[in-house]
């Protein structure tokens, strides 16, 4: 039997432990590790609250800032009970949650200055309980995004630590952007600061662009045995320099990169999707659904200031109960950059979409919370667009209404390194329209399981976006065995675990399956 740890910020196999995709992850692989018979334990932090009634397993005692630490590791219930995984969470004071999904900290005077504090600890109590056999003996320990990565500093320079050099170490990158730039020295959530008797290798350490700090995702990058992407296509697309808004590539890690695939050691999978917990709401409610989360938000006092923003959707809603338009596009996503670039930089564009759509009878249902600047803007082109609806808050009732019902799920992402919304939207034989890039390219093929754009510059994009919809609704309208063949062709799409898993099994783990 094989023994694996997964180190993580983040596990949806916890309730109240996920801020985006990498919880998902973090939940789906266990499982299908266990599946094989093989034995799997998760670690994340307990943010101050996830240890609460949880069984004490061991003190851990360890040295940081010159001075004595001692963290507790918890043995914790998962949602889900599975045999060979075992769930926990890390305890120290420090450790506090942030603003984010009551996890991650936003500083936004000095980036990452909480985060990298609460980081550093927890890796340093994770590297003690390594080494004190809290997990046994272990085979691979398996690193998501730069939380986690400051184990892969304390096992190539940490005295205390050299043990863990004996275990197969491999990274997953599920967001190049966040980075974890933190200074050297002069400085309270600094690596001198927490780690004064490690020698400091500069050279080995630095960001290229900032040469007094370290960067704790190419920490990652260049010290595990193996690196992963979670789509092929992304990890093509890391290996070449960003130029924004046009491409986002290797965000300045583009060298190390590189270097890692010229090594053999940078990989590129494709996620899995969960298929099990399929339609769990019944079709016909999607209506009702969203003016059921209206009211909900409108008591809680968190949600006054966007009070009459509410009302306002409410009142839209209540107008397509009794009389349903005719198609609906839809998008389910953090209001960022990232996923809605295009529409921020050309709102005009959004609203070409929803002109067209007015042609065919059709509405834009958009759920989501994010930056200020991206709901302000959304809105605003609700109050004044009548087949727009904007849901302004988080709903999973709705959401899973919103895969089930919809015509056609857009999702005009500026990069994705895998992207899960589109598998959820297929698996319900929703076609997509998307942007041609990373994990998108992976899965969306045009005119056959849904429609995608391309473009060399930004105008180009926005064009081909903009005709490509006009190609979607024209299929619609005009060509329904074409339309029900696309249909049938996303449905019958699986982007399975168990391949995903099994392909761990061979590159990364390196562990005969």
């Amino acid at each position: 039997m094989n023994n694996f740890l997964f180190v993580a910020a983040e596990n949806d196999g916890l309730a109240n432990c996920k801020a985006g995709g990498m919880g998902d992850v973090v939940r789906d692989v266990p499982r299908m590790i266990s599946e094989r018979g093989d034995k799997v334990h998760v670690i994340v932090p307990s943010y101050g609250r996830l240890h609460q009634g949880g069984l004490l397993k061991t003190n851990l005692n360890f040295s940081l800032r010159g001075l004595g630490y001692m963290a507790e590791l918890y043995e914790v219930k998962p949602k889900k009970e599975y045999p060979n995984i075992v769930h926990y969470v890390l305890h120290h004071p420090e450790i506090e949650a942030g603003d984010i999904a009551h996890i991650y900290h936003n500083d936004p005077e000095e980036p990452f200055y909480t985060d990298a504090i609460k980081y550093f600890i927890f890796c340093t109590a994770v590297a003690e309980a390594i080494k004190k056999g809290a997990f046994g003996d272990l085979d691979v320990v398996h690193l998501h995004d730069w939380h986690s990565s400051l184990l892969l500093f304390l096992r190539q320079y940490h005295p205390e630590y050299k043990n863990l050099k004996d275990i197969r170490f491999v990274y997953s990158i599920h967001n190049l952007a966040i980075q974890g730039i933190r200074p050297f020295d002069d400085n309270y959530s600094s690596v001198k600061n927490w780690f004064p008797n490690v020698p400091i290798d500069y050279k080995g350490l630095m960001d290229y662009r900032y040469k007094d700090c370290i960067n704790l995702m190419a920490v990652g990058i260049r010290f595990a045995d193996a690196v992963h992407t979670v789509s092929p296509s992304y990890k093509e697309d890391i290996l070449l320099p960003s130029s924004p808004p046009e491409f986002i590539g290797g965000e300045g890690l583009e060298r190390d990169l590189q270097k890692a695939d010229e090594e053999g050691r940078l990989f590129g999978i494709l996620n899995g999707c969960n298929y099990k917990n399929i339609n769990q709401e019944s079709k016909g409610f999607i209506y009702r659904n969203t003016v059921k989360a209206l009211f909900k938000w409108l008591q809680e006092e968190s949600k006054k200031y966007k009070a009459d923003f509410l009302a306002h959707t409410g009142e839209k809603i209540m107008e397509y109960v009794d009389n349903r338009p005719k198609f609906i596009a839809s998008s389910v996503a953090r209001l960022t950059e990232q996923k809605f670039y295009f529409f921020m930089r050309s709102p005009e564009a959004f609203v070409e979409v929803l002109k067209k759509l007015e042609k065919v009878d059709g509405i834009f249902m958009l759920l989501g919370t994010g930056a200020p600047e991206y709901e302000e803007l959304f809105r605003k082109l609700s109050y004044e667009h009548k087949n727009f609806i904007f849901t302004n808050g988080q709903s999973e009732n709705l959401i899973d209404s919103i895969y089930l019902e919809s015509d056609l799920y857009f999702m005009p992402s500026l990069f994705e390194p895998c992207g899960i919304s589109q598998m959820l939207a297929m698996r319900n034989g929703n076609p997509c329209l998307v942007h041609n890039t990373g994990g998108l390219k992976d899965t969306v093929k045009h005119m056959k399981t849904g429609f995608s754009f391309d473009g060399e510059n930004y105008d180009e994009k926005i064009k081909n976006m903009l005709d490509v919809l006009d190609e979607a609704l024209d299929v619609y309208v005009n060509d329904k065995p074409t339309w029900k063949k696309i249909q049938a062709s996303a449905k019958r799409m699986r982007f399975t675990w168990k391949k995903s898993v099994d392909e761990y099994y061979k590159v990364l783990y390196r562990l005969d399956s």
